[in-house]
């Protein structure tokens, strides 16, 4: 080998960054009119433009560094979502979905993008990062246990926050064991959109006690952290720590203190927001409660599932086993479930509108959306006999 071979370079030219400034020089023109071909087009010709491109394009430049633009603006243009589950979760989630398009579409007309933070799902990743690390002008907060650590680390940031379908904390003793700088007063800059799930499940179960059941079986949602799902215990529904799963629990609870004495709830708890978990849940329910002749599930998903368990054992649906959902999805009316419709998509918008009014330095009020029950044919009049 020659002991003259220079040296590899440490950076390939084609490695290297083009730089603004370097495009000017190519094309003997300034610096602001290189940037303005980027950033402020109505400035220059068409002509010129072309070619200040034409030249970026040639050199391999890719324009202004979004970070650097970023940092200058004092914006990211960047709205964080949080979402405490993983992230396949929350595209398998029809509710989620939705709820995400029409937030989407209110944020798109001021050209804000949004970013999922989703929980990891490895428990050997810091579940906390994602909303610790994230550049974002601002939060929103679609599920989050009520005084979690994950709800802690949002409001530490002391960001424009939009909590959804949980209550804004009154005062800060909510940030008190967080690890990190003391936050600001986060009331002023947390705005709070809920809907009524209280109300809703009232109606459900209202509806099924006034249809004569008496047996009446939940399936629910997650109480708190993942555990696997099953018979709920009273000291398990003790702790239950997501706000909707709470709501609805109390809605049913308080339809059954205005009812018979002899009415009963049967709850059992799912694992995930699927139709597989519905069905497990519904098998297991009524091989160890039988005398169970109606269903209040907690979300549509969770009733597609009882569905299916109805037509496994043979139970016709609404005659041996009323099954009532909550959402209102679509689709659900071609399956003639009965359910408790939520306004998904305007919640997604209502939730979009108050993120802009923190960006702009307002404190908009907390809203509460209305729930409304849908009767169609998966409920019946409790049968006398099999």
């Amino acid at each position: 080998m020659s002991s003259s071979s220079a040296p590899p370079s440490s950076a390939s030219p084609s490695s290297r960054r083009i730089t603004l400034r370097e495009v000017a020089r190519a094309l003997g023109v300034s610096v602001a009119t290189v940037s303005n071909a980027y950033n402020r087009p109505d400035q220059l010709s068409a002509a010129l433009r072309e070619r200040v491109l034409d030249t970026a394009r040639t050199l391999g430049y890719g324009g202004p560094d979004p970070l650097a633009r970023s940092l200058r603006r004092g914006r990211t243009g960047v709205i964080g979502v949080v979402y405490d589950a993983p992230l396949e979760y929350a595209f398998a989630d029809p509710a989620a979905a939705l709820f995400l398009g029409s937030l989407a579409q209110s944020l798109q007309a001021t050209s804000l993008n949004l970013l999922l933070l989703a929980s990891p799902g490895d428990p050997q990743t810091d579940p906390l990062a994602p909303v610790q690390g994230a550049s974002v002008d601002g939060l929103i907060v679609y599920s989050a246990a009520q005084d979690s650590e994950l709800l802690r680390a949002v409001l530490a940031r002391s960001l424009p926050t939009v909590l959804v379908d949980q209550p804004v904390p009154i005062d800060q003793s909510v940030l008190a064991d967080h690890d990190g700088p003391p936050a600001q007063d986060h009331r002023a800059q947390t705005s709070g959109v809920q809907i009524d799930d209280a109300g809703g499940a009232r109606l459900a179960a209202q509806h099924l006690m006034d249809l004569g059941h008496t047996h009446i079986g939940v399936l629910c949602l997650e109480l708190g952290p993942r555990q696997g799902g099953g018979p709920v215990t009273p000291e398990r529904e003790r702790q239950v720590v997501y706000h909707p799963t709470a709501e609805r629990l109390r809605g049913y609870r308080e339809a059954l203190a205005t009812g018979p004495s002899e009415t009963r709830l049967f709850l059992t708890e799912a694992e995930r927001n699927t139709p597989s978990d519905g069905e497990t849940c519904t098998l297991n329910l009524l091989q160890s409660e039988p005398e169970i002749t109606a269903l209040l599930c907690m979300s549509d998903v969770l009733a597609q599932g009882a569905l299916r368990a109805a037509q496994t054992l043979g139970l016709s649906v609404p005659h041996r086993l009323s099954v009532i959902g909550y959402d209102d999805l679509p689709g659900s009316a071609d399956l003639k479930l009965t359910t408790v419709w939520q306004p998904t998509s305007e919640k997604g918008q209502r939730v979009g509108e108050a993120m802009l009014e923190l960006l702009g330095g307002q404190t908009p009020p907390d809203v509460r959306l209305p729930t409304r029950l849908v009767v169609r044919g998966s409920t019946a009049a409790r049968a006398t006999t099999d």
